[in-house]
């Protein structure tokens, strides 16, 4: 008889905070991942249950899948460990979540939409920060402005990022950046493009990245020109445009090695989280010139990751999902995020 549902990666920085977040709401997720140690630790803080296995054990991994209807998959990088668990997903039937912002894990998902539709399951990657507030604010652009063509969103997050995040961008510098352009996801170069963005409290420089909606805004909304931007420090702007002529080099395994091992652990403290915040711009233009903008605030985006994944994990165990491929916002509309405590829009 299925359980709930299973939190892979629960160890991690983001997982332990969602399953700190899951007691308070009183669910009682299986935790699971490949440490056991610190995985028997966590579950039996909290009273869960816990599965021990690797992503290549594949009859550790399905008998798990079936003691449950949801799996968010909190391990990464996801660009390596989403697939074995989508696939074991579609195998057992189960619904697919996670945490992801990466472009590639998105469009991958998207390409396995009509084999979960035949199994009758939801994958819907990026429950999180990466994308729930981007992807909502960009369906509500687009409600507001049906014609739209071009779509440009932009976020500052004030707070500090985890291990797991800064292991992630990590990886991938050097890797430049992306765009949509007519319908297409086109590579261009890191820190492309930059713009003032007024965010209402504050107006910063912010510069383009490959982030999560180059994908899953397309699939939201339609819109066909997609550019995303964010707020770095100066230091970062420069490396970021550094990385175009030095990618290569910071790429090969020793540099990588290097980096990996000197990026420090966890993320930030309570008493961090409860200060920090996160901004939203968004503005959508149709070919005629008509153009909306809104702009939307909400909790440091940790606690929004962990709040927003489980109100998706609740809405799916209640039996409200769409089998196949799908975003937040199309899935659920642009207010879901305004179920989030603390998150308001203006626009």
């Amino acid at each position: 008889m299925a359980k709930s549902f299973l939190i892979y990666g629960a160890n991690g920085y983001t997982g332990e905070l969602i399953t700190r977040f899951a007691v308070e709401r009183g669910l009682k997720p299986i935790l699971a991942g490949r440490k056991e140690a610190a995985i028997r630790e966590l579950a039996e803080k909290y009273g869960f249950e816990y599965r021990i296995f690797s992503l290549e054990d594949t009859a550790a991994l399905d008998g798990a899948l079936q003691e449950v209807d949801l799996v968010l998959h909190c391990a990464g990088p996801f660009s390596i460990t989403s697939m074995p668990m989508v696939r074991a997903c579609l195998r057992n039937k189960k619904h697919y979540t996670d945490i992801t912002g990466e472009i590639s894990v998105f469009e991958a998902c998207a390409a396995m939409g009509k084999k979960a539709e035949e199994a009758g399951v939801m994958l819907m990657p990026g429950v999180g920060f990466d994308v729930v507030p981007s992807d909502c604010l960009a369906m509500h652009l687009k409600n507001r402005l049906p014609t739209a063509t071009h779509l440009s969103l932009a976020f500052y997050g004030m707070g500090r990022i985890s291990h797991g995040t800064q292991a992630t961008m990590t990886m991938n510098v050097g890797r430049g950046g992306a765009i949509r352009k007519d319908g297409q996801i086109t590579p261009v170069p890191a820190a492309w493009k930059t713009r003032e963005v007024n965010f209402g409290q504050i107006t910063k420089t912010a510069v383009t990245i490959p982030w999560g909606d180059v994908s899953t805004a397309y699939h939201s909304t339609g819109i066909p020109n997609i550019e995303v931007f964010t707020v770095v420090p100066p230091d970062g702007l420069r490396l970021m445009k550094m990385s175009r002529y030095l990618g290569w080099l910071l790429a090969t395994g020793f540099i990588q090695r290097y980096l990996q091992a000197n990026i420090p652990p966890g993320g930030p403290s309570d008493e961090e989280r409860a200060k920090g915040r996160t901004l939203m711009w968004g503005k959508a233009i149709d070919a005629d010139g008509n153009s909306v903008e809104a702009r939307q605030q909400g909790p440091e985006g940790y606690t929004l990751t962990a709040l927003a994944a489980l109100n998706i994990a609740e809405k799916i165990l209640s039996g409200n999902f769409t089998p196949g491929y799908q975003t937040p916002a199309k899935a659920y509309g642009s207010d879901l995020v305004l179920e989030i405590d603390g998150v308001s829009r203006q626009g």
